[in-house]
């Protein structure tokens, strides 16, 4: 009888780990926002990263977060670190890593709380027209075997898309804000 239930707990615990050596363990999110604004002042905006404190769903989930920078923010090499006990938000930092001027900057991210991992994430601009910008915000990560089980289970994807797209709408709503007029 023992032996039964020993064999059943085993091919239990076994259906997970063998279904998870055929799910994918890389993923890739982009998401899009066409900005009332010049492709110049969108991208002089997003290339510093201490701007992604105004629009950044993370940045905002614990404002009591500790932050640190190393480096001349918006060139690279500059590093933005963070620290929170909100295991949403949890510890890591972010560097600039290539910026192909009024076009892109590269950042590479590296989570070290609630979990350790190493993602490579950008931003583009495009000039649509002369005062219309369609800025791509895009993310890739790895979830090693086993972890790469919760692919399967929760919308991964979907989730960081959302979070990219809230910020791409923030930061329309900041850059689309009409100039704050002085009292007269």
């Amino acid at each position: 009888m023992i032996k039964k239930i020993l064999l059943v707990l085993g091919i239990l615990l076994a259906i997970p780990l063998v279904t998870a050596l055929f799910v994918k363990q890389d993923y890739e999110v982009e998401t899009q926002v066409v900005i009332q604004q010049p492709a110049q002042v969108v991208f002089d905006y997003i290339r510093f990263l201490g701007n992604q404190d105004n629009f950044s769903v993370w940045a905002a989930m614990d404002p009591n977060m500790q932050k640190s920078y190393r480096g001349v923010d918006g060139t690279v090499g500059f590093v933005s670190a963070w620290q929170s006990d909100n295991p949403d938000v949890g510890s890591g930092e972010q560097e600039i890593k290539a910026i192909k001027e009024a076009e892109r900057i590269d950042f590479e991210l590296r989570f070290y709380q609630p979990f350790e991992a190493v993602s490579p994430a950008y931003m583009t601009t495009e000039a649509i027209a002369p005062d219309q910008t369609r800025v791509s915000w895009g993310f890739a990560g790895h979830m090693p075997y086993p972890m790469n089980l919760m692919l399967l289970l929760m919308d991964v994807e979907a989730i960081i898309a959302a979070d990219l797209q809230q910020g791409l709408d923030n930061l329309k709503l900041i850059l689309e804000a009409p100039p704050a007029q002085g009292a007269g």
